[in-house]
């Protein structure tokens, strides 16, 4: 049998039945994948239905924080509400959206813990982090279904009109969140290891909130830090009217990158602190 240069078989050189063993396996995988991602959804929305009040509090909570700047703006200064309405609704939409991305992993973490089944996930036979994987992509689901009707009733409030063309939407909300699920992996890590985190919570929404508003124009090294770069671009697509494609291309480069490298490096970091919660005896210890 041949090797190639890594020393693993030559895939010319591998019998008939392995390589159907291995499509078999890569089939079972995947079904084994779907299996997981709709139980965790289904998960996800037992809870939010069981505890709808909890999630129904949530959105209005941030509904009304917004109507408040808006009304209370309106009365103090009309003029300046109305110019930076577009600015104020785009920032609201991305604020909760990433407060969704970020946190729930790390408060589905604690409460597995507390319900003691966190050590069942860390035994699954598909692995933790594929768990954890698909957590966050639901979770992020669940962000821009939260932004949606939340962007709803912003819109119905004010009675302004935004561009929301959902192929240049979409694809900048997911690129924009990247960071946000990056934080929220270094977040549940932190909580696996620590257990109580709420007040790194505080510190990092409050923290999202002047992000969201940075003024990457005037200073154009604010776009590296999260959400900043992404509430632009958003701006000027559900503002101005822009597609997809008609972004400059280097914000958007720079978009994508910052979306792969700080979702990468909180993938890393977590796993890192994990190890060290049940090196230490951690998990499950409440």
């Amino acid at each position: 049998m041949s090797v190639d240069d890594d020393g693993r078989p030559d895939d010319g050189a591998v019998a008939p039945e392995t390589r159907s063993a291995t499509t078999r396996d890569g089939r079972a995988s995947l079904t084994e994948s779907y299996v997981l991602a709709r139980a965790v959804a289904y998960k996800s929305l037992i809870l939010r239905v069981r505890y709808a009040f909890n999630t129904v509090t949530n959105l209005f909570t941030i509904y009304v924080f917004f109507a408040l700047l808006f009304f209370g703006g309106r009365a103090v200064a009309p003029q300046a509400i109305t110019n930076s309405l577009t600015g104020i609704i785009v920032g609201f939409f991305l604020l909760l959206m990433a407060t969704v991305a970020y946190s729930d992993l790390s408060w589905e973490l604690v409460r597995e813990a507390q319900w003691g089944t966190l050590e069942q996930l860390y035994m699954s036979p598909l692995g933790f982090r594929r768990v954890v994987f698909l957590k966050t992509a639901v979770n992020i689901l669940v962000a821009f279904a939260f932004g949606v009707v939340l962007l709803g009733l912003m819109l119905l409030t004010t009675g302004k009109g935004l561009a929301l063309d959902p192929l240049t939407v979409v694809p900048l909300g997911i690129l924009a969140l990247g960071p946000a699920v990056g934080v929220g992996y270094v977040l549940g890590g932190l909580a696996l290891l620590f257990k109580r985190v709420e007040n790194v919570f505080q510190i990092v929404q409050f923290s999202f909130v002047g992000l969201v508003a940075a003024p990457v124009d005037a200073y154009p090294l604010l776009k590296l830090l999260p959400l900043a770069l992404g509430a632009d671009l958003l701006r000027s697509a559900m503002g101005e009217g822009l597609r997809l494609w008609q972004l400059p291309a280097t914000d958007l480069a720079l978009l994508v990158v910052e979306a792969v490298v700080y979702v990468a490096v909180g993938h890393v970091v977590f796993g890192w602190l994990a190890r060290r919660a049940r090196a230490g005896g951690k998990l499950g210890k409440y």
